[in-house]
């Protein structure tokens, strides 16, 4: 490997761990880049996945205040996500390549639709009925669920996907909602990462770089996203959700 490339890499990494921890999506991040140095979609996915566990990891350990008295919730949501990452990867050993293909940008596009009018939702939701706790409603685990299958499949944009259900479905701020969002995501790669490390093709100078590069952009994604006003944040969740809708029908 040259020089270059982990220069390169490295970049990617950081700036996916920063992206993954703000708002998700850090995958469209490294993915491209991984593809365009010449490594086959299937090395290049299981290899971001692995690499960017630590970006996830430390991107949570950041958000660890706003996740304070949750560790009930954390620990069922984290359960739902385990099991969706286990099926996820197994979908991707053994599904073709681009099964995922024309569902992935109608998936990521819903999300970021959700994000965009949950405010309005969540209003006229507390006018037509009387306000209760949604937080241990089956939908939301079967959600997360799927949220997971996706993750375990192909990360990019899980982040985005988690924040537009649970903040369509849950009554928690949009900062505690990333703060789930982070640490069920790192949850989904680690699983995902575990599986891929032992059956799949895997280049490990790439998890190398990534993973040191995407824990500086871990952290410095939770110093950011902490101090973004809720407004601020979902702007920035729902302009990266578009960018990300507009690659995948590209790519």
């Amino acid at each position: 490997m040259e020089w270059w490339e982990i220069a390169i890499i490295a970049v990617a990494g950081l700036w996916a761990g920063l992206i993954n921890t703000v708002v998700g999506s850090g995958t469209l991040v490294t993915f491209p880049v991984l593809v365009a140095l010449g490594y086959p979609p299937v090395t290049a996915t299981t290899s971001n996945a692995i690499g960017l566990i630590t970006g996830t990891i430390t991107g949570a350990i950041g958000y660890r205040k706003e996740l304070e008295g949750q560790g009930g919730r954390l620990v069922r949501y984290g359960i739902a996500s385990l099991l969706g990452a286990i099926v996820g990867a197994a979908l991707l050993l053994s599904l073709p390549p681009d099964a995922f293909e024309t569902i992935v940008p109608v998936l990521v596009g819903l999300a970021v639709v959700l994000v965009a009018v949950q405010p309005l939702l969540s209003r006229r939701l507390k006018q037509r009925e009387t306000p209760k706790d949604r937080s241990s409603s089956p939908v939301v685990y079967l959600l997360i669920f799927l949220v997971g299958i996706y993750g375990g499949y192909f990360t990019a944009a899980q982040g985005i996907m988690l924040v537009g259900i649970m903040g369509l479905l849950l009554a928690d701020s949009l900062q505690r909602l990333n703060a789930f969002k982070n640490a069920l995501s790192a949850i989904v790669n680690l699983v995902a990462g575990i599986i891929y490390a032992f059956v799949a093709p895997v280049s490990w100078p790439v998890v190398a770089i990534l993973a040191v590069s995407s824990i500086v952009g871990g952290f410095l994604g939770a110093k950011v996203g902490r101090r973004l006003p809720p407004t601020v944040l979902r702007g920035v969740i729902i302009v990266i959700g578009v960018s990300a809708v507009v690659y995948l029908l590209v790519m």
